[in-house]
């Protein structure tokens, strides 16, 4: 694999030199650079890598490098990654969405057709190993100040129990007073539904109709205040006369010039590893921008929260895709803020740990606990220090997922809040009442910390800020292991990259982990300079890659059903101490509920291993899978994929 050399690597041949210039200048400018010198070469050393592992920056040609804001792995080893417009307006309006597909082993890039801006969806990984990619944003959000022409929802009503009725984007709106508003999009709005109940004494039938309603947002024709709409009001369709006039009509309650928040997508596609391409499925009922899609036990896909096509935060309309028929239907209502970060569990229930990017009120859906999606319960588990602070932290399964133990990782207040916590928890759940009990502390506040699963059942940790979206300079360029059986950090080697708000980690199937993008805001300590998005790609190999011999795992099947046994081929005298089936990562905004470690059960015959799956569908849901020996040390074997049924 090709590798740009860092800046610390290109100074390594002049660690020595800058050693002994020292010794004879005494020059403040010479002695920082010969103290950096010293620096690259003593972690370029191999004991030092041996112990702490290494990082090196990927070399990605100028035409391929994105806005990374997605990532996902797929089942043929590539990487997919979604920018759509990677959060700059320009390329929105412009219509200018990209995704490139990565090969880590080949260092090859290829630009992928992106139909529309996935910027903010939500990915999931499906059973025939598709990728669901579903949301985006129909409208980048416009501050106060920028808002020149009023604007807000309008529901539209149709009368007609004949027919649905058709709105084109353009369609103009004329209030009592002669203010015209245009709608943005085109709209459908259902028939009404005529009732005709039992007849009375009078012998006549009687029929009640309601009206189908749809919403859409307008503009005014007028700029400034002269479109602002304070009251309620009825308005009529400019160009519909006689019974279409009658039947159809829309009402606004306030149309004025505040901040218009981001707006969602209804849009949903597969995007398939073998083909190399989305294709489309059946659109979501509601259009969501930054919402959290999950597996559940049925090999279903579950989508929650986002904001909709009028960019206010869906208040609890969740919905159910099945990847047989390609269609989406009605799921548990329940109220989460944007981007909840929810775990399949034993059982089918979801554990949603307070983990979340940010929309929504501080005080509303912020609680953890423990939701059965059949029964629509809710279980709060209590026990969370700083839960004020739980908006942009990092939560995972911890390895193996038998133990039913999530962690989460530092957060912040909500917003733009500066607040954020240093603080760890892990949560029980194979316990009857589980509570969080606190972990050991990260050393700083840090907001939008990557945590990946690694093989060794470690979580290798990286990044973040430790204010919103990087202020004042605060990226964290520190990384370190969290050893769940020690219930310790351990170091790891520094990255050179400082990654926030918009970047993604993830686990590669030959165990190193690649982390993209990041979004601050500012490039200085002084908030004075607006900071570029960050394009380069740095992939850390770690302590257990340097020095050992790797385990090897040679021919086997590529399928296993849940609960059925495997055998691979292994050298009769290489030393196997566990296996462990990892799910690839799906992940954006902190965010990822797909990766998992599930432990196998292992037996060794001579130069077979035997793994036997579990048979619980929760634990192990239907798809692709990583799969890694490792030896008494916690060296990884490269994994070999597997297909669970």
């Amino acid at each position: 694999m090709k590798y740009r050399p860092s800046s610390r690597t290109r100074k390594l041949a002049f660690g020595a030199a800058a050693v002994v210039v020292l010794g004879g200048m005494n020059a403040p400018a010479v002695y920082g650079f010969a103290e950096s010198a010293y620096h690259d070469y003593t972690i370029n050393k191999p004991e030092y890598m041996a112990r702490y592992g290494h990082w090196d920056l990927v070399d990605v040609p100028k035409q391929y490098q994105i806005n990374a804001i997605h990532a996902a792995l797929l089942h043929t080893g590539k990487v997919l990654l979604i920018a759509g417009s990677g959060n700059d307006e320009k390329n929105f309006k412009a219509g200018t969405f990209q995704s490139v597909l990565w090969d880590p082993v080949k260092n090859t890039f290829k630009e992928i057709d992106t139909p529309k801006d996935m910027f903010c969806g939500g990915h999931a990984q499906l059973p025939d190993g598709n990728l669901l990619v579903a949301g985006g944003t129909a409208r980048y959000e416009k501050l106060e100040g920028d808002v020149t022409r009023a604007g807000g929802a309008m529901v539209v009503k149709n009368e007609d129990p004949d027919a649905p009725k058709t709105l084109p984007k353009g369609t103009v709106f004329r209030g009592p007073s002669g203010q015209e508003y245009v709608s943005q999009v085109n709209v459908l709005v259902p028939r009404a539904e005529k009732k005709f109940a039992k007849r009375g004494k009078d012998k006549k039938a009687k029929v009640t109709v309601t009206a189908g309603q749809a919403r859409v947002f307008v503009e005014a024709k007028a700029k400034g205040e002269k479109g602002i709409a304070n009251a309620a009001a009825q308005y009529e369709i400019v160009g519909e006369k006689g019974a279409d006039a009658r039947n159809h009509y829309g009402l606004a309650t306030k149309l004025g010039l505040d901040k218009k928040d981001f707006q969602g997508l209804k849009e949903a596609y597969e995007f398939d590893p073998i083909a190399e391409r989305y294709i489309p499925v059946d659109s979501m009922a509601e259009a969501r921008w930054y919402p959290t899609l999950v597996t559940l036990k049925n090999g279903k896909v579950l989508a929650v929260s986002g904001l909709d096509d009028m960019g206010e935060i869906i208040p609890g309309d969740n919905e159910i895709y099945d990847p047989k028929s390609k269609k989406w239907s009605t799921g548990p209502h329940r109220y989460f803020p944007t981007y909840p970060a929810l775990f399949l569990t034993k059982g089918g229930n979801l554990f949603y740990s307070g983990s979340n990017a940010g929309y929504g009120p501080a005080d509303k859906g912020r609680r953890p606990g423990l939701w059965n999606p059949d029964a629509n319960t809710f279980k709060p588990v209590p026990g969370l220090r700083d839960n004020d602070q739980t908006e942009t932290s990092t939560s995972v399964l911890l390895p193996p997922a038998q133990r039913q133990k999530v962690m989460i990782f530092g957060g912040g207040g909500v917003g733009e809040s500066h607040r954020s916590t240093g603080r760890t928890a892990v949560a029980d759940l194979s316990q009857d009442d589980p509570v969080f009990r606190p972990g050991p502390g990260l050393g700083r506040g840090t907001r939008y910390l990557n945590a990946v699963l690694a093989p060794d059942d470690s979580v290798f940790t990286t990044g973040g800020s430790k204010d919103y979206r990087g202020k004042g300079a605060s990226d964290i360029h520190k990384a370190q292991f969290y050893d769940p059986a020690r219930r310790s950090f351990r170091p790891a080697a520094d990255p050179e990259v400082g990654r926030d708000y918009h970047s993604e980690a993830m686990l590669l199937p030959d165990g190193r982990i690649a982390v993209f993008g990041s979004n601050p805001l500012f490039a200085d300590r002084a908030n004075t300079t607006v900071a570029a998005f960050e394009k380069r790609i740095e992939v850390y190999t770690p302590p257990y890659l340097y020095g050992r011999t790797r385990p090897k795992l040679g021919a086997g099947p590529t399928e296993v059903r849940r609960g059925g046994s495997a055998e691979f081929a292994v050298p009769a005298k290489a030393s196997v101490q566990k296996a462990r089936l990892m799910r690839p990562s799906a992940v954006t905004h902190a965010t990822d509920v797909e990766q998992r470690s599930i432990a196998l059960a292992a037996e060794r015959h001579g130069g077979r291993l035997k793994v036997t799956v579990p048979r619980d569908r929760a634990l192990v849901p239907r798809g692709w899978y990583m799969l890694f020996i490792t030896d008494g040390r916690g060296t990884p074997s490269q994994a070999r994929w597997v297909h669970v049924r």
